[in-house]
């Protein structure tokens, strides 16, 4: 399957977004964390860095049930998760 049609990247300035959608929350973990690698490449070839400590991740999901901690991770550090 070709996830990068269920991930949209958006940056402005300073501040980027990443949308991901999926079936289930571990397809969710798996393809954000995927993208995330890749920017994680870019950006250390690039020699910009991404604040860990400032990012966060929010699930939107009309599933409550399957609402959990959902495991992102920046520089190897588990991202805050917000409602």
């Amino acid at each position: 399957m070709n996830y990068a049609k269920w991930t949209k990247e958006i940056a402005y300035a300073d501040n980027m977004l990443i949308a991901v959608r999926a079936a289930t929350i571990a397809e969710v973990e798996n393809y954000t964390n995927m993208e995330m690698s890749k920017i994680i490449k870019w950006s250390k070839e690039n020699k910009l860095l991404f604040n860990d400590q400032k990012s966060k991740v929010l699930l939107i999901s009309r599933r409550r049930k399957e609402w959990k901690k959902i495991d992102i991770y920046l520089n190897n550090n588990r991202l805050e998760q917000v409602d």
